[in-house]
């Protein structure tokens, strides 16, 4: 059941599982009049909003919460709140694993996409999840970025038993629980390569480069930090390659996105052009048949 959170400007912000009947056949207002605030599934979580957006705003606040109606009692397993931009959970981080866990297979919609709860997706959800600035009690992920792990891990590839790789090979016995962690050459990096790009995305999109960023001005980046790169290999100077490569790295990764792909298509891409192809070195470089 979908629930829609409703605001008439200068008159109210109510709930209803109905629009059309409740908005505009019953209160007689036309599309343009109203705007739609949140969509649920959750009748608690969006009837906390209904009476905290009543306070904030100044309009009169229900003295019964929609959820508590007598017409509107009802059961969920997990009711998570869905909104345009993010998909809440009933419960703190310290309980949300568990929470996942007692709920594997369970799907939902969101405007970026349907995501599925395993145990690929819940690495992911515990390594970016917030708490929410209204409740103490819930925890949150971006959809956006939820649904990029989606699309670049293609997530209905992965096994569920957890033994076997996504092409079918046992995976390693005994390797240890993947972090994500930040790493340094001290610390090396454990965490799934798709994770790095996804970290970067979001350093990116908190900054507005892919609504503000231009692919001119990003490929010229590009060619700075290459330029980087050469001068710390004829100085030899091992720190300053490492940083110029990564550096590339980012900036390739950005350049992708302002692009409308990502960087996994691309390197994916690429695998495909050169993997069968035959050539031989000479003076340093490989030179293709």
């Amino acid at each position: 059941m979908t629930y829609y959170l409703y605001h008439i400007p200068g008159k109210k912000i109510g709930i209803t599982k109905d629009l059309k009947k409740r908005v505009e056949e019953q209160q007689g207002y036309n599309e343009g009049e109203y705007e739609i605030i949140m969509k649920s599934d959750n009748i608690e979580y969006i009837s906390e909003q209904e009476i905290y957006l009543q306070k904030l705003c100044g309009y009169r606040v229900d003295e019964t919460p929609y959820n508590k109606l007598k017409f509107n009692k009802e059961e969920n397993d997990m009711n998570i709140n869905v909104t345009e931009a993010t998909t809440t959970f009933p419960c703190p981080v310290n309980k949300l694993k568990g929470q996942l866990m007692d709920n594997l297979g369970m799907t939902w919609h969101t405007d970026h996409g349907t995501f599925t709860i395993n145990e690929y997706s819940i690495k992911w959800i515990m390594a970016n999840i917030k708490t929410s600035m209204f409740n103490k009690q819930r925890s949150y992920v971006y959809n956006k970025a939820f649904a990029r792990f989606h699309d670049n891990n293609q997530m209905h590839d992965y096994p569920s038993n957890g033994h076997t790789t996504r092409t079918g090979g046992l995976a390693p016995t005994g390797m240890k629980e993947r972090s994500y962690e930040c790493c340094d050459e001290n610390n090396p990096c454990v965490c799934e390569p798709n994770h790095r790009f996804e970290l970067i995305r979001e350093w990116a999109d908190e900054r507005g480069l892919y609504d503000k960023g231009d692919v001119k001005t990003q490929t010229l980046k590009l060619m700075e930090e290459a330029g980087e790169i050469c001068k710390a290999t004829l100085k030899e100077d091992r720190a300053e390659i490492i940083d110029g490569i990564g550096d590339c790295v980012v900036v390739l990764t950005n350049l992708a996105e302002l692009h409308g792909v990502t960087i996994e298509n691309c390197i994916d891409t690429a695998y495909k052009v050169i993997k069968n192809r035959t050539g031989k070195m000479v003076n340093g470089t490989y030179k293709k048949d």
